[in-house]
């Protein structure tokens, strides 16, 4: 199953990167047409052991794929880039309403 990732809710609280910042993610299976909502910490154990996956389409009509992340502190957390130095698309989704 893949899902389109459509808007983050952040906290606006201090955090050790913008990534921990984002407490869910709502997202849309566009095959069947059904949304949900799940936690930062689910989508990362999703994506890295039950295969899952889940991408965001930018302004440009362009896919990304999240990958999972652990930080040096051990926050799960995704992203879509590898390379700190790249612009990553789910920083800049709206916020979830």
């Amino acid at each position: 199953m893949a899902v389109r990732i459509i808007c983050i809710k952040k906290d606006e609280g201090k955090h050790e990167n913008p990534y921990v910042a984002i407490d869910y993610l709502e997202w849309i299976n566009e095959r069947i047409n059904v949304k949900g909502i799940t936690d930062r910490t689910k989508i990362h154990d999703w994506i890295k052991e039950e295969n899952g996956e889940a991408y965001i389409i930018d302004q440009s009509g362009n896919k990304s794929y999240l990958i999972p992340e652990i930080s040096p502190q051990g926050n799960k957390y995704v992203k879509t880039v590898k390379d700190e130095a790249l612009t990553d698309c789910l920083l800049l989704l709206p916020d979830c309403l």
